[in-house]
């Protein structure tokens, strides 16, 4: 098989936006070699985080979702596979039976603290040659970027309904 020529033709423009989707996969990628060690997937992870600062360790699955930006029906089977390993109970909210609850165990904590080491250790590493002002600047960068592409969103989510 001979080489195959591949001519870039994107954009400068372009070439940044994908910049930040590549450093969001790598930085996805080596987390989740991280969190796959304790039994959890990124999005299992980010619902433990969500319910660790949430009141009492609980909150609605329809609230975690909107903060994770998951469907519903994505969440109750993310929901699902963590209460099968004990990480979260799902309970019916007092207030209203037809809504439920995610609320973390012993176990997810305890687990979110083994995690806090080697996910700390690999974000310093990954931001290790940013200069806290350029970490700042970034962060408000990022910010706008994603501001700017929150209607595209919506547009994205009324276009489905």
């Amino acid at each position: 098989m001979g080489n195959i020529k591949y001519k870039n033709d994107l954009t400068f423009d372009e070439r940044v936006m994908m910049s930040i989707v590549r450093a969001a996969e790598n930085f996805k990628r080596t987390h989740s070699a991280v969190f796959k060690r304790y039994g959890l997937s990124f999005p299992q992870y980010n619902i433990l985080r969500v319910l660790e600062s949430s009141e009492m360790g609980q909150n609605k699955i329809s609230t975690v979702g909107k903060i994770m930006l998951v469907p519903g029906a994505n969440m109750t089977g993310l929901a699902k596979r963590l209460e099968q390993k004990n990480f979260i109970d799902r309970k019916p909210d007092p207030n209203d039976e037809r809504v439920t609850l995610l609320v973390i165990t012993k176990k997810g904590q305890k687990t979110l603290k083994l995690i806090e080491d080697k996910k700390n250790e690999a974000i310093d590493i990954i931001l290790a040659d940013l200069a806290p002002t350029e970490k700042e600047q970034f962060l408000e960068t990022i910010k706008k970027i994603i501001k700017a592409t929150g209607p595209f969103q919506k547009a994205k989510q009324d276009d489905a309904l």
